[in-house]
């Protein structure tokens, strides 16, 4: 087994930065949920409203990418780094299927997604640092925040948006799994003023997002 140099690893980081902020990001062998579905008939402001919030979730994957690359990078453990690794992969067809979708509604990608990405890879790669049952408490924690957002921006696309609505709800799936794999691999739960700092940066990208 060949092993790899701090240099090497850090090629692989900016390799996997620019897939996911600029290129095509690697997939696994998972569909995206809407294909093959009829396009919804959507009015004007219903389509940018669900634009909007697709350009939200892809955001929200983009700093999950960042997030677990960062974490994988300074995890102790190799059990860790490959959990975080897996996650970011099962993570990058979500971030496949909101862009395709952003695509279908005519629109576009957050044009902070490098902020965004740059952001949330330095924080990863802090809770990494700082042990590992305190980075996956970390992945536990970002994941029930982000399937409240999900829950939300379900409630809140336009009823006749069907194609958006089976995205949203693989991702929520998804999430809610990471979530539970985090926790039973050791995660402990966050103190109260960290989740508090995390939503609060959560309002600040949702907010922005949703128009740039």
């Amino acid at each position: 087994m060949r092993h790899y140099s701090a240099f090497d690893h850090w090629i692989s980081q900016a390799d996997h930065a620019l897939r996911t902020v600029l290129g095509k990001p690697v997939i696994t062998e998972r569909p995206d949920p809407s294909e093959g579905m009829t396009e919804s008939t959507l009015n004007d402001i219903e389509r940018s409203h669900s634009a909007g919030l697709m350009r939200v979730n892809h955001s929200g994957e983009v700093s999950a990418q960042a997030l677990y690359q960062g974490q994988a990078l300074t995890a102790r453990l190799d059990e860790v780094r490959a959990s975080m690794e897996r996650a970011a992969l099962e993570e990058n067809d979500h971030l496949a299927w909101t862009e395709k979708r952003l695509h279908d509604l005519g629109s576009h990608k957050s044009v902070l997604n490098p902020i965004w990405y740059a952001g949330s890879f330095a924080i990863g790669a802090f809770a990494g640092a700082i042990g590992d049952k305190w980075s996956l408490g970390f992945v536990a924690e970002t994941e029930h925040q982000v399937i409240k957002h999900l829950d939300q921006h379900l409630e809140q696309l336009p009823v006749n948006d069907a194609r958006s609505r089976v995205i949203l709800k693989q991702m929520k799936d998804d999430e809610a799994h990471h979530a539970t794999v985090a926790l039973e691999g050791g995660g402990a739960e966050l103190p109260w003023p960290v989740k508090k700092i995390m939503q609060a940066m959560s309002r600040v990208m949702t907010s922005t997002a949703y128009y740039l």
